[in-house]
């Protein structure tokens, strides 16, 4: 492991000790390249990014599991109205989309993207208007 890889690695296992999973996916570790990145990717990176807590970031993932369980609701412009009428920020509702995406695919994360992108176009519209 370089340098930038063990450091990843240390904030991702202290962010799973905090949320108490430091003994989750040890059977990864059979897989040596899977459990660092797990690990130091998802959890020291992807986990660690800006905008969102990790509370949020744990809602937003149970919220993904659930949902390509079981799809339910009006649509991802709707959700993308709702938040920023609720104060949500472009940045809070990307790094969603990109942490999100990180679980559900690459493909479903642009395609938020691109609603999202409709979405701010349409309340800029809706700004100027008034």
């Amino acid at each position: 492991m370089n340098d930038l890889e063990q450091e990843r690695w240390n904030k991702g296992m202290e962010l799973l000790t905090q949320m108490g999973r430091q003994e989750t996916m040890l059977n990864q570790k059979e897989y040596p390249d899977l459990y660092n990145l797990s690990v130091g990717f998802l959890f020291g990176e992807i986990w660690s990014r800006p905008h969102l807590n990790i509370r949020d970031r744990q809602l937003a993932t149970l919220a993904a599991a659930i949902a390509m369980a079981h799809p339910v609701g009006v649509g991802i412009p709707a959700h993308c109205r709702s938040a920023l009428h609720m104060g949500f920020t472009k940045e809070q509702i990307m790094e969603l989309i990109i942490h999100v995406g990180m679980y559900v695919g690459w493909p479903a994360m642009i395609h938020a993207y691109s609603q999202f992108l409709d979405v701010l176009k349409e309340e800029q519209a809706k700004a100027k208007d008034q």
